[in-house]
């Protein structure tokens, strides 16, 4: 069991330290509304990986292609939206506390979204977890508990560290504030357009290799712009 533990403790540990979209919308909403209404969104995978994680076995830890190409270009929108909302908020600088606890409900409905429509996870429950828990349910039920209470124990945990961290450092200076928004504005945005890029190359391969891998275009009249832009 304590074998399971700590690949739970492990694994858990490096997806919350991992960059990627969920931490950039954590800095976006901790510098905004603060850790007391951001923290509860630290319990998003909690709603978002049951789905992912029971269509991953049922599937037999194989996620189809189309899935994960339409996961990302609406991913991808979903990240560009609230980039929009990030910028916002530093343009005006608004960083009040105002809003209730309505917020942190529609934070946590939020960051499930944004777990809900990231490829990672799916392709963590197929290629990864999702094996180890197979493997340990099928020994024993306590097994794949174990490492299920592992892995979320530190990403839970080690998201709602960074979300203190977040907030605590934009309250400390309006300026550094407003920078941590500027700068989760920018992140959302890159990974915005970083799933919507690879989501569409993914769904025009040919396309995709032509614009940048320059090759052999097919015989036709557009066949001279073709050249032209595997050239560049």
């Amino acid at each position: 069991m304590l074998a399971y533990l700590l690949k739970g403790l492990t694994l858990g540990f490096s997806a919350a330290a991992s960059p990627g979209p969920l931490l950039a919308y954590f800095l976006a909403q901790s510098v905004k509304n603060g850790w007391r209404r951001t923290l509860p969104a630290a319990l998003a995978p909690l709603l978002s990986d049951g789905p992912i994680i029971l269509l991953v076995l049922l599937i037999l830890t194989q996620t189809p292609a189309w899935l994960l190409r339409g996961l990302q270009i609406a991913g991808g929108l979903f990240l560009l939206y609230l980039a929009w909302g990030a910028f916002q908020t530093f343009r005006s600088a608004d960083f009040s506390l105002s809003p209730t606890g309505e917020m942190a409900q529609r934070g946590l409905v939020e960051a499930a979204l944004v777990n809900l429509l990231n490829p990672n996870p799916y392709l963590f429950w197929s290629l990864i977890g999702g094996p180890i828990l197979l493997e340990g349910w099928r020994r024993s039920a306590s097994l794949g508990a174990s490492f299920l209470i592992g892995f979320y124990g530190t990403l839970i945990g080690g998201f709602a560290g960074f979300i203190l961290l977040f907030a605590t450092a934009g309250r400390l200076d309006a300026r550094l504030g407003r920078l941590l928004s500027g700068l989760s504005a920018l992140a959302l945005f890159l990974f915005g357009l970083y799933q919507l890029w690879m989501g569409i190359a993914l769904l025009t391969p040919g396309l995709f290799s032509a614009l940048t891998l320059g090759g052999d275009p097919p015989a036709g009249p557009s066949h001279g712009l073709k050249r032209t832009v595997g050239s560049l």
